[in-house]
């Protein structure tokens, strides 16, 4: 089991509970350090804080009073909570180091680390990577986002063993050390300025995933995206570019029939089984992590003719009567839905709405072109509405929630036409998760049966 050896902080405040708080708590805990929790909503009975308790740990709940930060070294706080919490704010003008989870989990796991970071395709393009490695027999973890929280696999990383993780801005604005072997970059697109507030201080966390890479460490980037390429100009590490639009002499490209690393011809594009050109840009990031790190051509060639799509990403549910229905509900943001949209040529009814960040929808309006209706939800719906009079869809109408959304796309769809969960918003308005939100509508199109 390992523990951290250099970490220099003794006192620690671990804020927010959730799952990354809580066991973020025991290994510190477990490498002696001492802790403190504050969390607001956890209530003082519950069964996590007497566990805590019983290890020692101090637990402040029910509110976020300054004196938590008393004595303390250093803040590790939930991802989730802004940099706008009181706590947080205090610990900056106290010159409090802040750091999140992920910084605790690559110091524990610092020999073979691939972190995959971008505005969309994360999931998708890390779930490949473990799947190449795994079948090329290569004893790999992932963590992340996508299943076990990473300090929990890395605390019991073997040295033979690589952890494959999924890393948000959100993660990698609270890291000091953080270091991949091999950093992925898959895009940049203008997310979460609910958060960050600015797209520098967005650019800003995510190149973090390489600011302390060296020359033995790899890159792997989007080299058709302007923004990730100037990103990544100044990083240390050796660069590994991929494109669809050019050949590559170090990395993953495409002609029209084949996909290549390097000079090595790696599968017909017609053999892939996953659809969509944001998902062919995904399969060559992947593809150059994997074989950086010991994938064997066979392997690749095995995950990518079978791997069909990660549950809520473009996922192919059912067709019903000809109608083919796709759940997207990861499709987070303007960007992912464009890229939704645009790996469909036949007619399309996009359920589309959610939380209101702020942002307009205009940079959809050239992937709109097959959409022959919309049915639009939550709080952005108005919003949504108005772009469908601008554009001329005919066809547009405002439902409670996606339940009914399916059930009136149904109503409105012919034989043949794509029914499109891609909501191009957060969830939080009308539910706790996109894996909620996108579970509603698998189950309204299995009731439609």
């Amino acid at each position: 089991m390992n523990q951290l050896i250099d970490f220099p902080y003794q006192h620690v405040l671990v804020l927010g509970l959730a799952k990354s708080g809580t066991a973020a708590t025991k290994v510190l805990v477990k490498s002696g350090k001492r802790v403190r929790v504050n969390d607001l909503k956890t209530e003082l009975n519950d069964p996590i804080v007497e566990e805590l308790q019983q290890l020692g740990v101090e637990v402040i709940t029910g509110g976020h009073p300054l004196h938590v930060l008393d004595g303390i070294d250093v803040l590790v706080k939930n991802p989730g909570i802004p940099y706008s919490n009181i706590i947080v704010q205090e610990a900056e003008r106290r010159k409090i180091p802040i750091l999140t989870e992920v910084e605790l989990a690559g110091q524990l796991a610092s020999n073979s680390l691939v972190g995959i970071t971008g505005s969309n395709g994360k999931t998708t393009t890390t779930t490949l990577i473990y799947e190449m490695l795994n079948h090329s027999k290569q004893q790999v973890k992932i963590a992340g986002n996508i299943g076990t929280v990473a300090i929990e696999v890395a605390e019991q990383l073997q040295q033979n063993e690589t952890m494959v993780i999924e890393l948000s801005s959100f993660q990698l604005l609270g890291v000091q050390k953080f270091k991949p072997t091999t950093a992925v970059v898959l895009n940049l697109f203008e997310a979460h300025l609910d958060y960050h507030e600015t797209f520098d201080n967005y650019k800003n966390a995510k190149a973090n995933i390489f600011m302390n890479q060296t020359s033995e460490d790899f890159l792997v980037y989007n080299l058709d995206d302007k923004k990730v390429v100037d990103m990544c100009q100044p990083a240390k590490a050796t660069k590994v570019p991929f494109s669809t639009k050019e050949k590559v002499g170090n990395g993953a490209w495409c002609d029209q029939t084949h996909l290549y690393f390097r000079d090595e011809q790696i599968i017909l594009l017609e053999e892939i089984a996953l659809v969509g050109q944001h998902n062919l840009e995904n399969i060559l990031a992947a593809v150059s992590a994997a074989m950086l790190n010991g994938a064997t051509k066979e392997a690749i060639h095995q995950v990518l003719t079978t791997f069909t799509g990660v549950r809520h990403r473009l996922q192919f549910v059912e067709n019903i009567k000809g109608r083919l229905f796709y759940n997207d509900s990861k499709a987070t943001n303007v960007l992912a839905t464009s890229k939704a949209l645009s790996s469909f040529d036949q007619p399309t009814i996009l359920l589309a709405g959610g939380l209101d960040r702020g942002n307009d929808f205009d940079d959809l309006i050239p992937y709109l072109k097959q959409v022959k209706a919309m049915v639009v939800f939550g709080e952005t719906a108005e919003k949504l509405m108005e772009l469908a009079e601008q554009i001329g869809i005919e066809k547009a109408e405002l439902v409670d929630n996606v339940k009914h959304a399916v059930q009136r796309a149904y109503q409105l769809s012919n034989e043949n036409d794509v029914i499109l969960l891609s909501p191009a918003c957060a969830s939080w308005d009308q539910y706790r998760t996109f894996e909620e939100r996108g579970d509603m509508f698998i189950e309204a199109v299995h009731t439609l049966k």
